[in-house]
């Protein structure tokens, strides 16, 4: 339990170093599960949460690139420990925020540029993750080799139109 409380702190005084973006709110997590590609449950003293990505949607594990999307999250920081940036919560009560790897790498980032997500536009976002997604889109990398890449919040309301219709005779 010392080493591993040792090699946090050691590793929360390397990331501060590399990263001088890093405030005081930032903190270093266990990353315990991968529910999808922008959903994860992190433990911080002693506390799991379940926090989403800001600024990205990847795809719904059942829409194309979804599983993809997942495994591409798992390998960056299935069971590692990463920097937790701007924790915040929306309306719905869910939680967002930026999860950094070991070498200060944006996850959603590199989700992007391999085009296994898409930029949320919104008035808080990034817009410089715009970019991102277009680089990806004209070298049509993941969703982006797809004629039509329909994005998970309308694949999510069409999957609700369908289930909301009476069945069929």
């Amino acid at each position: 339990m010392m080493l591993r409380t040792f090699c946090l702190a050691v590793l929360t005084v390397a990331a501060v170093a590399v990263l001088p973006a890093l405030s005081w709110a930032d903190m270093v997590a266990r990353v315990v599960s991968i529910h999808d590609g922008d959903r994860l449950t992190i433990r911080h003293d002693g506390r799991s949460e379940t926090i989403h990505l800001k600024d990205v949607d990847c795809p719904e594990l059942t829409q194309p690139f979804g599983k993809q999307a997942k495994h591409a999250t798992a390998a960056y920081v299935g069971n590692r420990d990463v920097v937790v940036r701007g924790l915040s919560r929306d309306k719905q009560g869910r939680i967002s925020a930026e999860v950094l790897l070991n070498d200060g790498r944006s996850l959603g980032r590199e989700l992007l540029k391999e085009g296994l997500a898409w930029w949320k536009r919104s008035p808080s976002s990034d817009a410089r993750l715009e970019v991102l997604e277009e680089l990806a889109r004209a070298g049509a990398k993941g969703l982006w080799s797809e004629p039509n890449p329909m994005p998970p919040w309308e694949w999510k309301e069409k999957s609700k139109v369908k289930r909301d219709l009476p069945p069929q005779r």
